[in-house]
């Protein structure tokens, strides 16, 4: 299966391609719902570019939250319906003296991982109204969170399990934009989503300015691909919607969604 749909992919995407075909072939195998971790909006796409592959087989997706980036996908045989306890997932506050105190999503993230929870365990990390910090994670990794960490950095808080309807979440504004770009490489890009100059969008790459699905990226000519989410520090964020062919020009017609700061 792999070696059908790998051209079309990143050589470095090949790991997470067999990990995919992997869990496609258990809940083949064994006709029964497998739960992934959390993934990226590109990892999501290649899960169900092999998913459509398959007759008997859907998918079904959430994050813990309406609207969230990072979700746990459900892949399963046909026939399954599925209900909210599936996804095992947990939302967490963070409670912290707010008028004392800044926490930024980087701090947050790191002190996770300095704790040794693994990234595919946590969702998005959210900023909400007045200063507010939400989470989401597996439920097993929640409960370890929940009785076992009381710190975010050298910032002593308090963790709690809420509902979705009790986030106050900040709403993100996605502009839909369709242009033309003479390459897909990362900084024509990032210059054509904020209109800066593509020597600026390159410097930027190089300072480790610029991640690609959270991770850092420092090769302006790295190519992006449908789904791939961009964050641009001091910018905001970006993701590669559709391509829409190439003009008689040879350039790129995309649609891209833009949040911009």
């Amino acid at each position: 299966m792999v070696d059908n749909v790998a051209q079309h992919f990143r050589p470095n995407e090949t790991t997470f391609l067999n990990l995919a075909e992997g869990l496609v072939r258990q809940v083949l195998d064994e006709y029964r719902p497998v739960l992934t971790n959390f993934l990226n909006p590109r990892e999501i796409y290649i899960v169900k570019t092999l998913v459509n592959q398959q007759d008997d087989l859907k998918t079904f997706e959430f994050g813990g939250y309406s609207g969230a980036e990072n979700k746990r996908l459900l892949i399963a045989p046909s026939y399954y319906q599925p209900d909210m306890d599936d996804f095992e997932l947990m939302l967490i506050q963070i409670k912290y003296p707010e008028k004392f105190t800044v926490l930024h999503h980087s701090t947050i993230l790191g002190t996770f991982m300095h704790n040794g929870i693994a990234r595919q365990s946590i969702g998005d990390i959210i900023k909400g109204e007045s200063e507010k910090w939400y989470f989401s994670t597996t439920k097993t990794m929640g409960t370890f969170i929940l009785s076992h960490l009381d710190r975010i950095g050298k910032t002593k808080v308090r963790f709690q399990e809420v509902a979705e309807n009790d986030m106050t979440v900040l709403d993100d504004e996605w502009v839909i934009i369709n242009t033309t770009v003479s390459s897909l490489r990362l900084d024509s890009i990032v210059a054509n989503g904020y209109n800066i100059s593509r020597s600026h969008a390159k410097e930027m790459i190089e300072h480790d300015l610029i991640k690609v699905n959270w991770a850092t990226i420092n090769k302006p000519d790295y190519v992006l691909a449908v789904n791939d989410l961009v964050s641009v520090r001091h910018y905001g964020r970006l993701k590669l919607d559709e391509l829409n062919g190439l003009t008689k020009k040879d350039k790129w017609r995309l649609t891209m969604a833009v949040i911009k700061k």
